[in-house]
């Protein structure tokens, strides 16, 4: 099994940036670490805890289901933490947590995460940013979804995943998910670009077969 410093370092994410090398050992020393498998479920709206998660390497998504739709919130890829509700207020988790792919994960307690704001004060400005940051993530996707058709975003999220003219591995759900629209939504989205001529459907692949019109379709209102 790799070490920290080799998988992923404290000082590495933002919220730790700048931390002493003593006190990145200690949290090395403290936390725990565990593998888990793609689907695990770290916690749920409601549930209760009292640590921060760590993602070392893999993939997590945090997010809220609302009927059979999905909002993400954060698409994580390592170094990056999660979980933060856990160790402030309540201790009450808003969202979900899930590993979409086999990841390694360390934990920090509350208690052990105390003890170090209390000596850097910063890290708990920076824990209230995040917070403030992944809230207003979620509210500005809300307003997104709600005020904004639904073909111009997807245009727009073409263009941002397009390399050489094409999108790989970009699914229907995966689609959906960013967009914060069912499934359904989406495919009927993309098939009336594909109607139009302005993408063509493939294997595990979306292929832009007129760009003009993708962006124009993109600045839309």
């Amino acid at each position: 099994m790799k070490s920290l410093t080799e998988a992923a370092s404290f000082s590495s994410v933002e919220l730790f940036k700048g931390l002493p090398a003593s006190h990145q050992q200690m949290l090395e020393e403290k936390s725990l670490i565990c593998n888990f498998e793609a689907g695990h479920i770290f916690f749920r709206p409601g549930e209760t805890g009292q640590v921060l998660f760590f993602l070392e390497t893999g993939h997590v998504q945090t997010f809220r289901i609302s009927g059979r739709k999905k909002l993400l919130i954060a698409d994580l890829e390592p170094p990056a933490v999660f979980g933060e509700m856990g160790c402030v207020g309540q201790c009450m988790y808003h969202c979900t947590a899930q590993a979409t792919e086999p990841s390694r994960i360390r934990t920090i307690s509350r208690a052990d995460l105390d003890n170090l704001l209390r000596e850097h004060p910063q890290i708990a400005l920076r824990m209230l940013d995040l917070v403030s940051e992944r809230f207003l993530h979620v509210l500005l996707d809300l307003e997104a979804t709600s005020f904004r058709p639904l073909i111009p975003r997807l245009a727009k999220l073409l263009i941002e995943n397009a390399k050489d003219g094409c999108v790989q591995d970009l699914t229907h759900k995966k689609i959906a998910e960013q967009l914060r629209v069912y499934r359904e939504s989406a495919t009927t989205a993309l098939g009336e670009l594909k109607k139009a001529g302005i993408i063509a459907i493939e294997r595990k692949q979306i292929r832009i077969l007129d760009g003009s019109r993708l962006d124009r379709a993109a600045r839309e209102q």
